[in-house]
């Protein structure tokens, strides 16, 4: 049974536009965000997962308006949050989830991995954001950062993910000051390792896609899960929320005892390497 505290907050009339919303985390956030009344602005590349996505959204609403296109492109980051005004009339959340992964030692790379990464994970949330804060002054609404606990520091094979998010961090720090006086609240959501839909894919040190390797149930947290948090933290208008117990004691060990966690990792190489898959 659905009770009144798990559907705060009350979306109801509210603008919501989650990018990279086509499957995974962000097609759960969208999902729980059409349960508690907001209309839905979906995003992503792919048209057929979109429209897939757009049945599960329209259970629960039938106000959801897709926008297919890739944000990493700021003309496409722009038409992204101009339909979803022309479309609703406004703009109360942003939820900026589009992103990628990469797997391989920097000195496997190929630069162009780093290039790949940080177009999808930065320029695809700096683009929509640009554009969207004119709007999100208006409504004092918020902007939502999905980030990862590798943006908390440097893991190995994961060196352009994890530079990527720590960007995030960075921008969210810089608009939380620039913001303030306007009344946009920010949220960065330090996610965990997560449940993968089937044929999921990350790049290879090449620059290849690799499909990743099925996540076993029970040792992951759900999609579900990671959307109550930014819900969560919505609600509170919090700024950083760190999901996991290994989460919370990375991040309060990482700026007090570095050189500690350091050793932690390098004596669990094994277990990183097999989470890598």
């Amino acid at each position: 049974m659905t009770t009144s505290t798990q559907l705060r907050p009350d979306l109801t009339d509210k603008v919501v536009v989650v990018t990279g919303s086509s499957r995974g985390i962000g097609k759960a956030i969208a999902i729980a965000c059409a349960q508690r009344g907001a209309a839905v602005v979906l995003n992503g590349r792919n048209e057929e997962r979109l429209a897939s996505a757009k049945a599960a959204v329209e259970e629960h609403t039938s106000r959801v308006h897709v926008v297919c296109g890739d944000v990493s492109d700021p003309k496409e980051g722009r038409r992204l949050i101009e339909e979803a005004v022309a479309t609703f009339g406004r703009l109360d959340l942003l939820v900026n989830n589009v992103g990628v992964s990469m797997r391989g030692a920097v000195a496997d790379l190929q630069p162009e991995v780093f290039q790949t990464v940080f177009a999808s994970n930065v320029f695809g949330t700096v683009n929509p954001t640009i554009p969207a804060i004119p709007e999100l002054r208006k409504t004092k609404g918020s902007i939502i950062f999905i980030s990862s606990l590798a943006g908390i520091r440097g893991l190995p094979s994961l060196s352009a993910y994890c530079s990527s998010k720590m960007a995030l961090r960075a921008l969210a720090e810089s608009i939380r000051i620039e913001e303030h006086a306007h009344g946009i609240h920010v949220g960065l959501i330090q996610v965990g390792i997560t449940e993968i839909e089937h044929n999921k894919e990350t790049i290879a040190a090449d620059g290849s896609l690799q499909v990743l390797q099925n996540r076993a149930k029970g040792k992951v947290q759900t999609t579900e899960q990671v959307a109550l948090a930014v819900l969560d933290n919505l609600r509170k208008r919090t700024f950083i929320t760190t999901l996991t117990a290994i989460g919370k004691l990375n991040a309060f060990l990482q700026p007090r005892a570095p050189m500690l966690v350091e050793r932690i990792i390098l004596n669990s190489l094994d277990k990183f390497a097999e989470k890598s898959k």
